[in-house]
């Protein structure tokens, strides 16, 4: 009985180690076993790293003769077309934006913008394709982006990692849109604003534009993440003050519902939630109360945002420091 068992023993021994070797071989065979990512140093290695894997540039971009992608600029030196590598070629362009703008470019802040907002300088016979890095699925942190900066620089410039770790205004401005996207998930800023413009300024005033039926949310980004996700998803989970909801009902039992925006010893004027202000005097108003609990913010407006929407609007409202964003 015991030579039975250790001849099954063994079997196993032997089948288990078959198994084994097969693994190890295939992983070999594929490429060799995939670590997990972890912390990129802000270096030529480490953007050399995301060029080439988690930011996928390799894709669109090309590096001189190393790889075929041609949807977006080769970043090498490659024919007349591409007579300097991007690290040299920068500094062309830095000085072109510095021309267009009045501004004052370096290599780093044209760099920066190119990977924060790349429909600002468009190479002659490409197109306004590039994926934005810092949303999904891509969704670089600001630290591999700069990594990604310090590896382009190397590229036949100079790598000034001084002036990417202490950024000017022009690169601090596309830092915070990207730090601001992180926070909110991935969300792209630029495709906020437009949504913030076609769904809520009719309503909100940012920098003293758009509507005044609800809140000024020209410094909301002060009140954190937090506060403006629930803003969006539960409008009603905590009113500012002085736009709490209140229902009119006059001496015909007609109801009014809005904000009360004027109130005074003989009048009282309700706003709508489109804007338009109607004026009760007293001796017209049966009854006026407070809807606790009550925005008048559309409660389905979440189902007509995707979770795109949601995190785009988010990194748009996470930049709008009021005066010390303009500062």
């Amino acid at each position: 009985m015991s030579n039975a068992v250790v001849k099954v023993f063994i079997v196993l021994l032997i089948v288990l180690g078959t198994f084994l070797w097969v693994g190890s071989t295939i992983t070999a065979m594929t490429g060799g076993e995939k670590k997990a990512g972890g912390v990129v140093e802000v270096s030529p290695e480490g953007g050399e790293q995301i060029f080439w894997g988690k930011g996928r540039c390799f894709t669109c971009h090309s590096m001189g003769d190393q790889g075929s992608a041609v949807r977006c600029p080769n970043l090498g030196q490659f024919g007349e077309k591409f007579a300097l590598p991007i690290g040299a070629r920068a500094a062309e362009r830095a000085r072109e934006r510095s021309e267009e703008t009045g501004l004052h470019y370096t290599v780093t802040d044209y760099l920066v913008e190119s990977l924060a907002k790349p429909d600002a300088y468009l190479v002659d016979g490409f197109k306004n394709e590039m994926a934005i890095v810092f949303a999904p699925p891509i969704s670089l942190n600001l630290d591999e982006i700069k990594a990604a900066i310090s590896y382009l620089q190397s590229q036949g410039g100079e790598v000034d990692l001084e002036a990417i770790n202490n950024p000017s205004d022009i690169a601090s401005t596309y830092y915070e849109r990207i730090e601001a996207a992180s926070a909110a998930g991935g969300g792209d800023p630029g495709a906020g604003e437009e949504m913030f413009t076609d769904n809520c300024s009719d309503c909100h005033q940012l920098n003293g534009e758009g509507g005044e039926v609800g809140p000024d949310l020209s410094a909301i980004a002060s009140k954190g993440l937090k506060f403006i996700s629930e803003s969006i998803l539960v409008p009603a989970k905590k009113i500012t003050e002085g736009y709490e909801t209140f229902t009119v009902v006059d001496k015909e039992g007609l109801k009014t519902i809005g904000i009360k925006t004027r109130d005074t010893a003989t009048e009282v004027d309700i706003t709508t939630d489109t804007g338009e202000v109607i004026t009760f005097t007293r001796s017209d108003i049966e009854e006026i109360t407070e809807d606790e609990g009550s925005s008048v913010m559309p409660d389905d407006l979440t189902e007509a945002l995707t979770v795109k929407d949601f995190q785009d609007i988010q990194a748009f409202l996470m930049l709008q420091k009021g005066e010390e964003d303009e500062q």
